[in-house]
């Protein structure tokens, strides 16, 4: 195991390797739930062109791109984008706005690993993580 530049530790299941444990969890709960049937498939890291590549004054910028972690096939035929997040970062957040503008047709959600918070598989909407955090803080704080 590694450590990747937000200091979690990288991790190798079934020969893919993950930037993180939460992420290598998600993959085995995904891997739980295709042969329970509770959904149809699933892709790992598909990869989408938010700004592409360009020149400019002799210049050369690169594309800017978006990589959910996970693909899923729901099983009513919809489509929906996973990324684990143990945090957000400022480019983090500026890339799922873009992908949410540009992609307004694909379902993007960001989750988290929560035990406590999170489905029979520890997982929870990153957002919704964030308000019951918020709210427990300002309960603590009354």
């Amino acid at each position: 195991m590694s450590n990747t530049k937000y200091n979690s530790k990288k991790i190798t299941v079934d020969g893919y390797t993950f930037d993180s444990m939460d992420e290598s969890k998600y993959y085995q709960a995904l891997l739980i739930r295709k042969a329970k049937g509770e959904i149809v498939n699933f892709e790992m890291q598909p990869k989408f062109t938010l700004i592409p590549g360009f020149k400019k004054q002799g210049k050369t910028f690169k594309a800017m791109t978006y990589t959910p972690d996970f693909l899923i096939y729901h099983n009513d035929g919809s489509e929906e984008l996973i990324d684990v997040k143990g945090f957000s970062t400022q480019q983090g957040e500026l890339r799922y706005k873009l992908f949410n503008y540009f992609y307004q047709d694909k379902k993007l959600t960001w989750v988290a690993r929560n035990l406590k918070y999170g489905d029979k598989y520890g997982f929870i909407d990153y957002f919704e993580l964030k308000k019951v955090r918020s709210k427990n803080k300002k309960a603590k704080e009354a």
